[in-house]
């Protein structure tokens, strides 16, 4: 058996920020910090930080007055951010830079009087925090797919129109659902600049380039990845098993039957460790050869903010 390792994969400017401002938050303040949602969709990651003292909560009112507040990666809504100014926190921003210009670029869409289409998946953090960006008596439109594209009322849609999206989604089918907003809506503003991340399209070319040979794929992320989750999507639709895993532990010996190559990649969340445990568990079954795929470089880095520095 063959490993195609692909590149790049793994952590992204982003999550590294993130878990960094958590780590430096712990050493600075001491035990507990608590965490709106978790701070990158990562199980191993996530309880990593738990054991060193951050307390996760999906709720403000579970924050006791004047603690240390660390928001996720994902970005949070105007009125978490007032909650935790009420009652006093110590407040560490770990959003994403390239969520906060989603944001600025809603607020900015808004003050124009502009109605704003959000390209994403309901439920998510990152949308969450998107939509809780809107003004008093400016809401912002939520898609999902062309169908729900379709779905919209011109009547429904009086002022002038933009769209913003999810900066972890499929780049293929975002661009569809982009496709029928500018059949439907001619006039519709795109972004200054595309809203999905580097990481996120780097890592699904390199996916793309990757299932050229592989037989199989294995992800490592966890099941609330976004971009983890579309990085599988990808070898789905070219009709090739692919399989969304935490660990190795999970990797079942029934998926590798008659694999000759198998191709590894790990979303923006997970570390490298965890896909050396791939590795090694793959030599223990057999494979013979590891090959690091070439692919995009990448020589991001966002700082921690300068109160942790």
């Amino acid at each position: 058996m063959r490993i195609l390792l692909a590149n790049p994969r793994g952590f992204c400017a982003g999550v590294e920020r993130a878990i960094d401002i958590v780590q430096c938050a712990i050493k600075k303040h001491g035990a507990p910090v608590y965490v709106h949602h978790e701070v990158v969709h990562n199980k191993f990651v996530v309880d990593g930080l738990k054991a060193k003292g951050a307390i996760f909560v999906e709720k403000m009112t579970e924050v006791p007055l004047g603690e240390v507040v660390i928001f996720s990666a994902h970005g949070v809504s105007q009125a978490v951010r007032r909650y935790s100014q009420k009652i006093g926190s110590i407040i560490y921003d770990a959003t994403c830079p390239l969520v906060t210009k989603v944001h600025k670029e809603v607020a900015r869409k808004q003050k124009q009087n502009i109605q704003v289409i959000l390209i994403g998946h309901k439920g998510h953090p990152e949308v969450e925090g998107t939509l809780g960006q809107s003004s008093e008596g400016q809401s912002i439109q939520l898609v999902e797919s062309v169908a729900d594209v379709e779905n919209l009322a011109l009547d429904d849609m009086p002022l002038p129109l933009s769209y913003t999206t999810q900066t972890t989604l499929s780049v293929d089918d975002t661009g569809q659902i982009v496709q029928a907003l500018v059949k439907k809506f001619p006039k519709i503003q795109a972004p200054r600049k595309n809203d999905i991340c580097y990481a996120t399209q780097n890592r699904q070319d390199a996916v793309k380039s990757l299932m050229q040979e592989a037989d199989m794929l294995l992800v490592l992320g966890s099941n609330n990845s976004s971009n983890s989750n579309r990085l599988r999507e990808i070898a789905d639709k070219m009709h090739k098993n692919a399989y969304l895993i935490d660990t190795a532990d999970e990797i079942k010996t029934s998926w590798l039957a008659a694999v000759n190559t198998i191709g590894v990649t790990a979303g923006a969340s997970a570390p490298e460790v965890l896909v050396r445990a791939v590795i090694d568990y793959l030599y223990d079954y057999g494979a013979t050869e590891v090959v690091e795929v070439s692919g995009a470089l990448e020589n991001v880095h966002f700082p921690v903010p300068k109160p942790l520095r």
